[in-house]
């Protein structure tokens, strides 16, 4: 088959490009800039210059194309980015209409657990929808182009199949969890949040919930593929067994956090600079939980455990490290 992939030079997108020129499709990767992509392009990868929020450049590396892989966004969470609505709900409506234009036969919108925000403890499957304030502009951003613009289109015919993934782990991480990790194993790592849980994905495990998207989910339907729920502190503890590196001792409570959260969100709105400070400690004690059994069920989708996921990893991260210098 003949795939175009957005967000092709991202973590989860540069390991999706691999896994599909691996089992024997072709690529056409959409970048804003070739040089940065000329790993991509040593692999197979045919590169097409371009942007999401450039309609023209997103139909041309569509065109022509069997299915469509939508993973770029905008993803940082403390800090703010004047243009996260028009990259992560404009550039989705882009891709969905170009493809759609194009006569694609099928669509994989990479969304987010985030966009169920904080779900208290609870997880909750694919039927669950949160209304109200988002804990960060990448919620709430991500639940606009989830709601506002797949779901929508899917229900007007677009052949959109929507993936959710929680935390997604591995090499070539640059994400919050990555440079949680990195500290981690150079031994940094100062403190832990307690009573923040995540559900915690190998990054192969998403990419294989993707392609089993792509070759199995029903379009209009949205699937969580998310890794096994576990608490911050259970996850470092995991990671210090089969690593033997120890976790830092300090524990911080979400209360306080939380307290100090009312004080700067207000001074946020007229002091700039506090929003994203304040968007971190709105996360303190948050909870990002997910059902993938619906995903397990339709699409044979699995997740290792994150003793296997880390034992596999951590090691490999380590030996990385050793070799950079870190």
């Amino acid at each position: 088959m003949r795939y175009a992939v957005t967000g092709a030079t991202g973590f989860i997108g540069t390991a999706l490009t691999r896994r599909l020129l691996a089992d024997g499709h072709e690529v056409v990767a959409l970048v804003r800039d070739p040089e940065a992509a000329a790993a991509l392009a040593g692999i197979g990868a045919e590169l097409r210059q371009g942007d999401i929020l450039d309609a023209g450049s997103v139909r041309r590396a569509v065109e022509g194309t069997d299915g469509v892989f939508h993973l770029a966004a905008w993803y940082e969470v403390g800090r703010r980015n004047p243009r996260a609505v028009q990259i992560n709900v404009g550039g989705t409506e882009n891709v969905l209409q170009a493809a759609w234009d194009a006569g694609v036969s099928k669509i994989v919108h990479t969304s987010s657990l985030a966009v169920f925000s904080d779900t208290a403890g609870k997880v909750v499957d694919e039927s669950y929808r949160f209304e109200g304030r988002h804990l960060s502009e990448y919620d709430r951003t991500k639940w606009m182009a989830h709601y506002e613009v797949a779901v929508p289109m899917a229900k007007r015919g677009t052949p959109v199949v929507i993936v959710q993934p929680g935390a997604v782990y591995g090499l070539g991480d640059t994400s919050g969890i990555g440079r949680w990790i990195r500290a981690f194993v150079r031994r940094k790592l100062r403190y832990l949040p307690a009573g923040n849980a995540l559900c915690w994905g190998h990054v192969d495990d998403t990419v294989d919930g993707h392609v089993r998207a792509m070759e199995r989910g029903n379009p209009a339907e949205a699937y969580i593929i998310a890794g096994p729920p576990h608490t911050v502190v259970e996850a470092f503890d995991i990671a210090s067994r089969v690593s033997g590196i120890p976790t830092p001792r300090l524990r911080v409570p979400a209360g306080p956090v939380k307290a100090m959260s009312r004080l700067l969100t207000p001074l946020a709105r007229v002091i700039p600079p506090l929003a994203g400070p304040a968007e971190l400690t709105r996360l303190a004690g948050s909870t990002y939980l997910g059902d993938s059994s619906k995903a397990e069920r339709e699409l044979g989708f699995t997740a290792r455990s994150l003793e296997e996921g880390f034992g596999e990893f951590l090691p490999r991260l380590i030996a990385h490290s050793l070799g950079a210098g870190e």
